[in-house]
């Protein structure tokens, strides 16, 4: 095809194709360049909340507030606005304190899934102190703790928020 015509046209077909090769180089290097700029970026507040650490220490610090779930339920109860605002109150009232949320589950079935089970509660409580205000920093998740069985039902499908140093 390039050898029908002169040398002319034949440089200015070239020229078009380096043209076009570099614009695309160029395109596809500014979207890898964004895409890195955007993965080295820091997280946001918002994703520190989702910091799923879990302290593994005695269960101690005084107690702002208790609530109890559902059976096979991590969703927060109908009555959890009052616990959740009497928690907020006193997580203001001590400023330089942090809140520790902990987990109960029974000890019957799956240890695994009743673990998990009672994270995500303290996750759904963790997150309602957030909406309330409270800075996540503030805020940590104790490992879950299986009851002993002495207890009720109720018991076991608890969430105890309690004030540390």
């Amino acid at each position: 095809m390039l050898d029908d015509i002169d040398d002319g046209a034949r440089v200015g077909v070239w020229t078009t194709i380096g043209i076009i090769t570099l614009l695309l180089f160029g395109l596809i290097g500014g979207l890898a360049l964004r895409q890195l700029h955007k993965s080295a970026a820091p997280a946001p507040a918002a994703a520190v909340a989702t910091d799923d650490a879990l302290i593994d220490g005695p269960l101690s610090g005084e107690l702002a507030g208790t609530l109890f779930f559902a059976v096979g339920s991590a969703e927060l109860p109908a009555e959890a606005a009052a616990e959740i605002a009497k928690a907020q109150a006193a997580a203001t009232a001590a400023a330089g304190k942090k809140l520790v949320l902990s987990g109960f589950h029974d000890a019957s079935g799956d240890p695994a899934k009743n673990a998990e089970l009672a994270k995500n509660r303290a996750k759904a409580v963790r997150a309602a102190l957030v909406a309330g205000g409270i800075d996540a920093a503030r805020i940590g998740l104790r490992k879950p703790e299986s009851t002993t069985g002495d207890g009720t039902a109720d018991q076991a499908r608890r969430v105890e928020i309690r004030l540390v140093d």
